[in-house]
């Protein structure tokens, strides 16, 4: 069974959600969770999971919008908790598109982890071009139900910073292309019992199908990759990656 821990089924992108779950399914992709980006694509996200018994959700307010946090957005944010919302994310820091505000952005981020230990749910971790202070802040305000970087892109030093948090790396398209070096290293180094997939759909279309719109039924593009690199089988990591997401995403059935 394949699992696409993080993707976006809300995304305006897919306008027949039906046949993107369908798709997935026939893939082998059993079990997808939908990620949110604000209070209005976490209800979506929840919709969604509501329709399809392969999908899940979680629910979040994405670093970009975090100018627009506010009591009445953490409130809008934990009414969205049911039984199928497995966590609270993507939260964090994305230093990477100017203007942005830091410490806007932190305290944001620094709310939606005490949320997220309210509500007793792990994290989805965003970290863009911010990986020193978003591990400060993990650091200092550690979940108490643990959590996953999501596309991770940092080095091997800064992912076993990660682990020591007992945090998880998920892995994407990124993973593909014939640039990801680092990817490729941090793979290499990072545990089978700690690893999980994602498409981060619609965006990062694994190879050989680079520049397309990215659905959850190409998971197995990134097994597949996962498995050349730690030298195992597909059945290998997919196995490991169920595993491992049933243990971090608890409520997942």
């Amino acid at each position: 069974m394949y699992i696409d821990v993080h993707c976006h089924i809300d995304d305006a992108a897919f306008t027949d959600k039906r046949a993107v779950v369908s798709a997935a399914e026939q893939a082998g992709v059993k079990k997808m969770i939908c990620s949110g980006c604000d209070v209005n694509s976490s209800a979506v996200s929840r919709e969604i999971a509501e329709s399809f018994s392969s999908v899940y959700y979680s629910v979040a307010l994405h670093p970009e919008h975090a100018e627009s946090f506010d009591a009445g957005v953490y409130d809008g944010l934990k009414n969205l908790v049911d039984k199928k919302c497995v966590a609270v994310g993507e939260i964090g820091l994305d230093y990477h598109y100017e203007p942005f505000d830091k410490n806007k952005q932190a305290a944001a981020f620094i709310s939606l982890i005490n949320l997220a230990d309210e509500v007793k749910l792990p994290i989805v971790v965003h970290s863009r071009d911010a990986h020193a202070d978003t591990l400060e802040i993990l650091k200092t305000h550690r979940p108490k139900y643990g959590g996953v970087m999501h596309c991770f892109s940092g080095s091997k030093e800064i992912a076993k910073e990660y682990f020591n948090l007992g945090f998880y790396l998920s892995f994407g398209g990124t993973l593909t292309f014939k640039n990801a070096v680092r990817s490729v290293e941090v793979l290499k180094y990072s545990p089978i019992d700690r690893v999980l997939t994602e498409t981060d759909c619609p965006y990062l279309a694994p190879e050989p199908l680079r520049g397309s719109v990215n659905e959850p039924k190409n998971i197995p593009f990134i097994v597949k990759k996962m498995a050349e690199i730690k030298g195992l089988s597909d059945v290998d990591i997919a196995t490991a990656v169920e595993k491992n997401a049933k243990t971090v995403f608890y409520k997942l059935k």
